[in-house]
């Protein structure tokens, strides 16, 4: 089923529906069935593995910005001066 929509043709086959030829058979699609199930699984599995990245890295991120507020709540952080340095006149550089 397709729908025409201001002279626009969208919307390809719909749900479980087969398009039919003259003799009322289904016709052949280009990709199997086993095939749209298979590239959707691997891209479930892949999303999932970014998932568990990205949580990992935000517990990691997390745990060095609350190691960070301690230092500097009891004044013991000591920046390195040559990499701010480097930074601010990369920034102002930028903006020039």
């Amino acid at each position: 089923m397709t729908v025409n929509f201001f002279g626009v043709q969208g919307f390809g086959q719909v749900g479980g529906v087969r398009k039919t030829d003259q003799t009322g058979g289904p016709q052949k699609t280009e990709k199997s069935e086993a095939g749209k199930s298979t590239s959707f699984a691997s891209a479930l599995q892949g999303a999932t593995e970014m998932q568990a990245t990205t949580s990992t890295q935000d517990t990691e991120r997390a745990a060095r910005v609350q190691a960070l507020k301690e230092q500097v709540a009891n004044g013991s952080y000591q920046p390195d001066l040559d990499r701010v340095a480097s930074s601010l006149l990369k920034f102002l550089v930028e903006e020039g």
